[in-house]
């Protein structure tokens, strides 16, 4: 059957089931990523990655996504906007006693989400090309996603590493399928960051070596995500209340005017964390954690981070004796890494 069909029309069917599906963009790359791999190759290298061992494993198959899925000639890219809020104010994070969680973690992990539309979207493929090669990814296995993205342009890969489309901005959730049907493959963007630093003027920790190179040991987002040791205290401060992830590089970002509004009502943020004191948070037990964190993307880091990343943001808000005895009533059960942390906070106050 594969040998009688249109591709070209096939693309163009693919790309409007992937709208009925929910996704804002679908579009089509080649697998040559050749221009990518010393810039990947290089920042390992720097070990940049940090703790991120999986990034340094199958950099290979990363950079030849024929290796990774044999066969493999096209990848079919998918963008899911996820921000509810039109407002990319700084503000929150002047509220020091309330917690600043990552606009995409406030609501229901993504990956099963848009894994089950790639799915779907295979399945309805499949119906009219018959059986063919493919498999789905979302966020997962050794993909540059980024890098594929770019190239089937979907937009283009800015100065604080984000992909960013101009009639999107960056708040959305990337996910391909690989597939064996010849499609016909779409333009790359251009890149329109110009003279513009907005990003990396501002990043607390100053984590971008230079523009589109990030050095993810400094960045708030590995230290409170992938790191799961003590946080260096060089860092603490400029945490300030982010307690999972960090959005300022893209608050900033002026093409996130453009971001559109999602329409997933999975997305919509759970247990208040888009307006959560910080002292209500510390006081959760771990039942509380792995109950209100269920299907949600905060659950991997485990509870002892968690309360990790409270703790420091208590240090920084504004010394109140609740603060004072939440963090004494934590210290004498905490694991020696908590306790480190907790003690930091205390000293902040005294």
């Amino acid at each position: 059957m594969k040998q009688s069909l249109d591709f070209q029309q096939v693309a163009n069917d693919i790309k409007d089931w992937g709208r009925e599906l929910g996704f804002q963009q679908i579009a089509i790359t080649d697998v040559d990523l050749t221009q990518y791999a010393p810039y990947l190759e290089d920042w390992i290298a720097r070990n940049y990655h940090g703790d991120m061992e999986y990034m340094a494993r199958n950099h290979e198959k990363r950079c030849h996504p024929e290796q990774l899925v044999p066969g493999t000639i096209r990848v079919v890219c998918v963008r899911l906007d996820y921000t509810l809020e039109k407002e990319n104010s700084l503000t929150p994070m002047e509220v020091s006693d309330k917690a600043y969680v990552s606009r995409y973690a406030r609501g229901r992990d993504y990956h099963k989400l848009i894994r089950k539309k790639l799915q779907q979207l295979a399945s309805r493929i499949e119906e009219l090309a018959g059986p063919f090669g493919y498999r789905a990814f979302v966020d997962s296995a050794p993909v540059l996603e980024r890098a594929l993205a770019e190239k089937s342009g979907m937009g283009w890969i800015g100065k604080n590493t984000m992909l960013i489309n101009k009639q999107a901005g960056s708040w959305f959730f990337l996910g391909e399928l690989f597939t064996d049907l010849p499609l016909p493959v779409d333009e790359p963007e251009s890149n329109h960051c110009g003279s513009c630093t907005s990003c990396l003027d501002l990043c607390p920790t100053k984590a971008f070596v230079a523009p589109n190179l990030l050095d993810a040991t400094r960045c708030i987002s590995y230290l409170t995500i992938e790191l799961r040791d003590s946080i260096p205290v060089e860092f603490r401060k400029a945490m300030g209340n982010r307690i999972y992830g960090c959005d300022d590089c893209q608050l900033v970002c002026p093409w996130n005017k453009f971001a559109q509004l999602t329409t997933e009502n999975d997305f919509s943020p759970r247990h208040g964390l888009d307006d959560a004191d910080l002292l209500d948070l510390f006081q959760w037990t771990e039942q509380q954690f792995l109950k209100n964190t269920e299907g949600s993307a905060i659950r991997r880091i485990g509870y002892d981070c968690w309360l990790r990343n409270i703790a420091i943001a208590l240090g920084n808000a504004e010394s109140r004796p609740e603060i004072i005895e939440s963090l004494e009533s934590r210290k004498a059960c905490a694991s020696e890494m908590l306790g480190e942390h907790i003690d930091w906070a205390l000293q902040q106050h005294r």
